[in-house]
């Protein structure tokens, strides 16, 4: 199937690292992508998930040449489904980089329009990213899912002091798979070759060296690396064997919604969903008076059943006085991770006679995206009058409605 212009796609797993970190037993040397989970090998679970998606022609894995054995009785036998779709590996080189080349000078004969590169130790992708990154590629030159990060950033000083505590304003984690154009970034990496440039931490990086245009598409906090002792512990407690064909895990759809209000007072600007607007006049509260995030906050706590804002963060707590309120949203996303859950959309109306929310609307969605971790396809902020009627009609507040959709394991 054509996707905008995309031809059609080919997977490159990159398999051929010795890592034995994963291994909690100092004598166990087997790399960690052939680690079982499940009844499967850490590998095999990742290559299936490129086999079954309908858009991949091809799935080409790279290997350690001393690994043929090994990958043909723990993957190409379990994976395999005699469609041809599953090619012969290939054998990588010392580092990532010269592997990824090796894997990309195989599938240059079958002439793809583009190809995902994939850690073969990130067994838990899923359809929905792998989708999303083919709905970029038609559009630019590469991109790559990767969360926003929403830790404090310390940089050491030495003996484990702190530096300087880091601005993490726009910053991502970047994971893969990584999509590009073939002729692209195998042309990248050819150049790169040619330089002696050979640390790169990843394709997009290779991809940036050599001026290529790469976006950034909002990936899942499940799709790990697994690179610890503790990482295979999660992934067995997953439970993430099943086999192709069988009905996939049931999901829980659950919707919220939420609505606030806050007053007008002289001021010279005001919160709305995360920005800081200029206006004259400023909203009054306790906290920062976002209507926006308040009824958005409220919207996730009501789709998992834990009460609203107020039962949170009351009112009569100094702690929260002047707080700004994606302290209260983060909390709220909080809660719907330690339930496995993902938001699905954010839809957000505001209503008020001003400010003007039209100059503000990128901002906002970007805001609220890097609190939760979605795409700004994701994300609607809608303004609306109330023909002069009612209490925003007199131009007194704003009120803000926000529904959401959530995906919780059943």
């Amino acid at each position: 199937m054509k996707r905008d212009g995309l031809l059609d796609v080919c997977a490159l797993i990159v398999a051929a690292g010795r890592g034995t970190r994963a291994r909690s037993d100092p004598l166990d040397r087997m790399p960690k992508q052939y680690a079982l989970i499940g009844e499967n090998c850490v590998l095999a679970h990742t290559v299936k998930v490129f086999m079954t998606h309908p858009e991949v022609r091809h799935v080409q894995v790279v290997i350690h040449r001393n690994d043929r054995e090994l990958y043909q009785n723990t993957v190409a036998s379990r994976c395999d489904d005699g469609s041809n779709k599953l090619l012969e590996p290939v054998f990588g080189g010392d580092r990532r980089q010269a592997s990824v080349l090796a894997g990309l000078e195989a599938l240059s004969s079958y002439n793809p329009d583009s190809v995902l590169i994939h850690d073969g130790a990130r067994p838990f992708v899923d359809h929905e990213t792998i989708d999303a990154l083919l709905s970029k590629i038609s559009k630019f030159d590469g991109a790559i899912c990767a969360i926003p990060v929403c830790d404090t950033l310390k940089r050491e000083g030495g003996k484990g002091t702190i530096q300087e505590t880091l601005s993490r304003t726009g910053l991502w984690r970047a994971q893969t798979p990584q999509g590009f154009r073939l002729t692209s970034i195998l042309e990248a990496h050819r150049k790169a070759f040619m330089a002696d440039k050979i640390l790169f931490s990843d394709d997009a990086s290779v991809a940036e060296w050599a001026g290529l245009k790469v976006v950034l598409v909002t990936g899942r906090e499940s799709n790990i690396k697994l690179t610890t002792p503790e990482d295979l512990v999660l992934a067995q407690q997953r439970a993430v064997d099943m086999p192709v064909g069988e009905e996939k895990p049931k999901i829980d759809v659950r919707v919220g919604t939420g609505y606030d209000v806050h007053r007008f007072a002289p001021g010279d600007h005001l919160w709305l969903c995360g920005v800081r607007v200029p206006f004259n006049k400023t909203l009054v509260g306790h906290s920062d008076a976002d209507v926006g995030l308040h009824a958005l906050t409220d919207a996730l706590l009501g789709a998992i059943g834990e009460g609203d804002i107020g039962t949170h963060f009351p009112p009569s707590d100094p702690r929260w006085k002047g707080a700004r309120s994606d302290h209260f949203l983060k909390h709220a996303v909080a809660l719907v991770r330690e339930r496995r859950g993902d938001v699905g959309n954010v839809d957000i109306t505001l209503i008020c006679e001003s400010p003007k929310i039209g100059p503000f609307r990128t901002s906002m969605r970007q805001a609220i995206g890097n609190v939760l971790g979605l795409d700004v396809e994701r994300i609607s902020i809608k303004a609306t009058t109330s023909e002069g009627l009612g209490f925003t009609g007199r131009e007194e507040g704003i009120a803000a409605m926000a529904s959401i959709c959530l995906v919780l394991p059943a």
